[in-house]
């Protein structure tokens, strides 16, 4: 039987709590008495030994003896020892006062340490949860040359106190909440007030709220449950271990969400931009960085069309390539066995199994084992005669640019939508190529991320959203944030600087 209050019988609630929790190893009742000259008072200390932090539990230990043998308990109410026993452990960690029985349960799970007293239909929650994990390091998806080095580890607080180092600023908000019936995972939502826009906000909890399921192991799992297409392979929610990254996003009017245990942030809404820039894009002068982006662009075209313009034209527009090339391709395939489909979508399945095994296996042998495997099995099966040199370098250049994507979950997606541009490209050559580009252009325009466009700001078009799209421009030509995620009164970043002549003369915008 469970009660949904607290009884004022010590001996019942702990018996509740030994029959809901168990008597496992870890699990630890201390029991003690006041002595005083009316009578004993029964007390009790329940916690989890390996959840709770050691060094607290110590400090607690020395408080409560010393609070004990040095108070004078005589004369007291059970209700004023019960505020006494608070008082003295104020001064070492955050107590509060509950009196729900499933609250009781949530929070020793939790690692934080109850204290019971008999009489009292109310227990002190003292907080005093491991903060024991990964120590902070470097960023190991998302390096940099130039800029902050550090990454989010799985502690939610550790995560929150980055952002609040950057971010000094009193209209910083967080909302926690717990999701999944069994793990009841904590989650935490960043934004700042005034600026994030409070539509996006409200159908941010409302999906949360929606969310019933036993376990929440990791961002993803959020990502999946609430995105806007589910169906759609390109990604709605912009992730990211970069503390510098997510505080740039809430100041452009962003909603960051936290996950305990996972070193990701997600940013909410993430327009397809966003996939192909990166926090070093603004710590270069802008002209190197507009141009470091102009490559990435072109690299994700690359990895889409190369292998199905190769198919294409050697399939049904030889006319189309140099008559040098082309006899040089034809010697190369003079004696391969297949088609140039089979050649090139076999090829491209082996690369995906190498690059998957590279992931997979251990560190120290992953990278040679791709190497290895990419240049033996390549160099062995031309000179057998299976495929072309030439296909080798296709595959070489597709896979070289799909690294050029700074984000994994855009370069999935590219590399899936890859092997349809394939499929008809062998279909119906060059035409097939751009029934796939209407396809796609169709799809990304119809995607929407919290109900912005995905192609903002090419679709619609915005003129103050192109400064930061595909060209970067200097830091003082940018002074309104996305008009499509913030209020009107929130759209400017900064007030007009003084400039020097130089500059005055190229303020032509």
């Amino acid at each position: 039987m469970r009660y949904c209050g607290f009884s004022s019988n010590i001996s019942e609630n702990l018996r509740q709590i030994k029959n809901t929790i168990g008597n496992d190893l870890d699990f630890v009742v201390r029991v003690f008495n006041i002595l005083s000259d009316q009578r004993i008072l029964k007390c009790a200390v329940v916690y989890i030994n390996e959840m709770a932090d050691k060094s607290k539990l110590n400090s607690l230990s020395v408080e409560l003896n010393e609070a004990i043998l040095s108070e004078t308990w005589d004369g007291l109410s059970v209700e004023d020892c019960f505020v006494k026993l608070k008082t003295s452990l104020l001064c070492q960690v955050k107590v509060s006062v509950k009196a729900d029985i499933e609250t009781l349960y949530d929070e020793v799970l939790s690692g934080n340490t109850i204290l019971l007293v008999d009489g009292m239909n109310q227990f002190l929650l003292l907080y005093t949860s491991g903060t024991e994990g990964r120590a902070i390091g470097e960023t190991t998806s998302q390096t940099v040359i130039r800029g902050p080095k550090e990454a989010f580890t799985e502690n939610l607080n550790t995560n929150i106190s980055r952002i609040r180092r950057i971010v000094k600023d009193k209209s910083l908000k967080i909302e926690k909440m717990s999701l999944g019936e069994k793990t009841k995972t904590k989650i935490a939502i960043l934004y700042l007030e005034g600026i994030a826009k409070e539509e996006i906000l409200n159908e941010l909890r409302a999906r949360l709220n929606k969310i019933k399921v036993d376990s929440i192991l990791d961002s993803g799992y959020i990502e999946e449950y609430i995105k806007d297409d589910p169906n759609s392979v390109f990604p709605e929610f912009l992730n990211s271990e970069r503390p510098d990254t997510v505080s740039a996003n809430l100041l452009e009017g962003k909603v960051a969400i936290f996950v305990e245990g996972s070193p990701y942030a997600l940013t909410v809404p993430a327009l397809f931009i966003d996939f192909l820039q990166v926090s070093e894009d603004y710590y270069h002068h802008y002209i190197i960085s507009s141009f470091i982006r102009f490559v990435r662009y072109l690299a994700l075209l690359l990895t889409l069309v190369v292998p199905a313009l190769y198919i294409a034209l050697t399939t049904f527009h030889q006319e189309m390539i140099p008559t040098t090339l082309l006899v040089s391709i034809a010697a190369q395939r003079e004696g391969v066995p297949f088609p140039a489909f089979a050649e090139a979508f076999l090829m491209e399945i082996i690369f995906e199994i190498l690059r998957e095994a590279g992931i997979r296996m251990p560190r120290a042998v992953g990278s040679a084992i791709s190497i290895v495997g990419a240049l033996v099995l390549g160099q062995a099966a031309v000179q057998a005669g299976i495929i072309s040199a030439f296909i080798v370098i296709i595959v070489s250049i597709t896979a070289i640019a799909s690294f050029a994507i700074p984000n994994y979950e855009l370069s999935n997606a590219i590399r899936l939508i890859r092997f349809a541009f394939m499929i008809l490209s062998a279909c119906f050559g060059l035409f097939g190529i751009f029934i796939c580009f209407v396809i796609l252009i169709l799809h990304l325009s119809k995607l929407k991320s919290f109900g912005v466009p995905y192609l903002t700001p090419f679709a619609p078009a915005e003129a103050i959203g192109n400064r930061d799209a595909v060209v970067r421009f200097p830091m003082w030509k940018m002074k309104y944030r996305p008009h499509v995620m913030v209020g009107a009164e929130s759209v400017r970043v900064q007030i007009d600087p003084p400039l020097t002549d130089k500059r005055k003369d190229q303020e032509i915008f």
